[in-house]
């Protein structure tokens, strides 16, 4: 599906519905005790266990991510957690979209095996003192603009992953910079677990699909898609030959400018592997940016790939 921004450019859209909805023993456990004992049971039937956590909310992104792992055969755990550790002081915790019964909803539509919906207490005991940190890829992107956040990401995937016990765990695509994090820390861990990342699916208009999108008033629904907007601009741009990333960043902030409300944290152009920003682009890079829309902040990339130049 194009995305009405830029032509050539391609996006996936995909609706909550994803068919005929489908009944499944889909089983909802609070407890690692619990949880442990269903994966076990289902290796000993000759499944492999695929994880794919999430804060709940669910939408189209959350249900592709479920269907990939479905695809392969896996004993599919879900978790749905909210996770206060990866929240910064003033930011949205509280008013985080909760939706459990609807997930729960959803989770059973997808055909997924197991919910693993624990408590704080089960996951942060009274007396928890241990913490993942993270390397210098967290220090960039949205790293400065959210201190501790990567560090409560790792942190909470670490404990999902000793849990679960999973071969494999599906990430999306719009959150770049955590997936590469979480392979990152899978890698340095030696997790023996392999990460699945799936392309970020959109709204018709291109707006990255989000949890924080249900926070968004109807006049900030329309301001949003400015982002997506802009990384077509820098896309359009990187294709067409244009090699200076300055100028092209102040394209992308042109388009954002359409609306003076919207507040930029940053418009990047980085390599995908280290994030670290590029100079002189070349070959494949990832083009990403954080916005703030009101209250609410989202984020969205795109990887493009630049055709060599013509001798």
């Amino acid at each position: 599906m194009s995305c009405g921004v830029c032509a050539g450019c391609e996006i996936s859209g995909l609706s909550l519905q994803t068919g005929a909805v489908t009944t499944s023993p889909m089983d909802i456990v609070r407890t690692v005790d619990e949880l442990r004992k269903d994966v076990r049971r289902a290796r000993s039937a000759g499944r492999n266990i695929a994880l794919v956590p999430t804060m709940g909310a669910l939408h189209a992104g959350h249900i592709s991510l479920i269907e990939a792992a479905k695809k392969t055969g896996a004993f599919v755990v879900v978790s749905i957690y909210v996770n206060p550790t990866q929240f910064g002081p003033s930011e949205d915790f509280t008013y985080y979209p909760r939706a459990f019964e609807s997930d729960c909803s959803a989770c059973r539509g997808a055909a997924v095996d197991l919910v693993f919906a624990p408590t704080d207490a089960e996951m942060y005991p009274s007396n928890d003192q241990t913490c993942v940190r993270p390397g210098p890829l967290a220090d960039t992107l949205c790293g400065p603009f959210r201190p501790g956040h990567f560090e409560g990401v790792c942190t909470v995937v670490a404990k999902l992953f000793n849990m679960a016990l999973p071969d494999v765990a599906y990430f999306g695509q719009k959150d770049a910079q955590q997936a590469r994090i979480i392979q990152r820390m899978v890698e340095d861990l030696r997790f023996p677990i392999r990460i699945e990342v799936c392309p970020t699916i959109r709204e018709a208009d291109g707006l990255a699909l989000s949890s924080r999108n249900e926070r968004l008033s109807e006049v900030d629904r329309k301001q949003a898609v400015l982002l997506s907007r802009a990384l077509c601009e820098a896309k359009r741009r990187l294709q067409s030959g244009e090699s200076s990333t300055g100028r092209i960043i102040a394209a992308m902030r042109g388009v954002i400018a359409e609306h003076a409300e919207i507040k930029v944290d940053y418009l990047s152009i980085v390599d995908p592997l280290t994030l670290a920003e590029v100079a002189v682009p070349t070959a494949t890079v990832m083009v990403a940016g954080a916005v703030r829309v009101g209250q609410t902040r989202l984020i969205d990339n795109m990887i493009v790939d630049i055709p060599p130049a013509r001798s």
